[in-house]
């Protein structure tokens, strides 16, 4: 299960690689490569493309086990059965998106969805893998106090806003994987500015909820909510760091690093059983 976790992780990241390198369109076919080649690495474009598409393979194979696992495990659980076969229809999803996003020449909206569709997956796979190391099955949602419960639904609504309007900066400013992608023709100072004020409000919200739960939480908690703080932060002065110094493509790399890091901070709070 952790292998799963793991691949679909790395996964966003080779992704991003693709689309930072600007090989998005190293393929302009799907599934082949192109109109004469299922496979092509005859250039650095295509290659970066055709591993990207290979490691989806990598993917599957992970999911695949997960699934098999969760059938074979004694007792079987029909919660794990459930989650891993939803790993198999998000990397089917996914793979149908991703040929839709080459398919559209790069789509803004393609875009957004594939890498949406990357955190419903991460989610997903971190939900199973801690699952599979409960006995007996543990709550989906955190059981906390009266009141709590509520919290944590608004932090995933406020974070959950926080990562989509950072799609749309995305699919405004560059590195769009083609230097002939079509981008929203929003202001990127505009976008840029309503995701920073959702990632202010999300990093307001943390500290507040870091604040509250001395009240009412168990250490585990408060070591994840303090743990989401610090990798917030850090995804904050990221983020920051790369609008005013012109997006470039290393610091763009590591908000992406940072971004799939501040969600698994985010689940780590939301799913981790509560020890009282």
């Amino acid at each position: 299960m952790g292998i799963a976790l793991a691949s679909v992780c790395l996964i966003v990241f080779t992704g991003a690689l693709v689309r930072l390198t600007g090989s998005g369109l190293g393929c302009t076919d799907w599934p082949r490569c192109n109109e004469t080649k299922f496979v092509d690495v005859s250039t650095g474009h295509t290659m970066i493309e055709q591993v990207n598409r290979l490691f989806t393979g990598v993917v599957s194979a992970s999911v695949i086990a997960a699934v098999l696992l969760s059938y074979l495990r004694k007792p079987r659980r029909a919660d794990l059965v459930k989650l891993s076969w939803g790993l198999i229809i998000g990397v089917l999803a996914q793979v149908v998106i991703g040929g839709i996003v080459v398919l559209t020449g790069l789509n803004p909206f393609a875009n957004m969805a594939h890498f949406l569709v990357s955190i419903i997956l991460v989610t997903n796979a971190f939900v199973l893998y801690r699952r599979s190391t409960n006995h007996p099955p543990a709550a989906y949602i955190r059981r906390l106090a009266p009141g709590g419960s509520s919290l944590l639904m608004m932090l995933a609504v406020i974070s959950a806003i926080a990562v989509v309007t950072g799609t749309i900066v995305t699919a405004t400013g560059p590195h769009a994987g083609d230097e002939n992608a079509v981008r929203f023709g929003f202001a990127l100072t505009s976008v840029a500015r309503l995701h920073g004020l959702a990632v202010i409000l999300t990093v307001a919200f943390i500290v507040y909820l870091a604040v509250k739960a001395k009240k009412w939480a168990d250490k585990k908690f408060i070591d994840a909510i303090q743990t989401l703080l610090v990798v917030s932060c850090f995804q904050a002065a990221i983020g920051y760091t790369q609008y005013f110094t012109g997006v470039p493509v290393i610091l763009v790399a590591a908000h992406i690093i940072g971004a799939v890091s501040f969600w698994l901070a985010i689940c780590h709070v939301l799913f981790e059983e509560s020890s009282t």
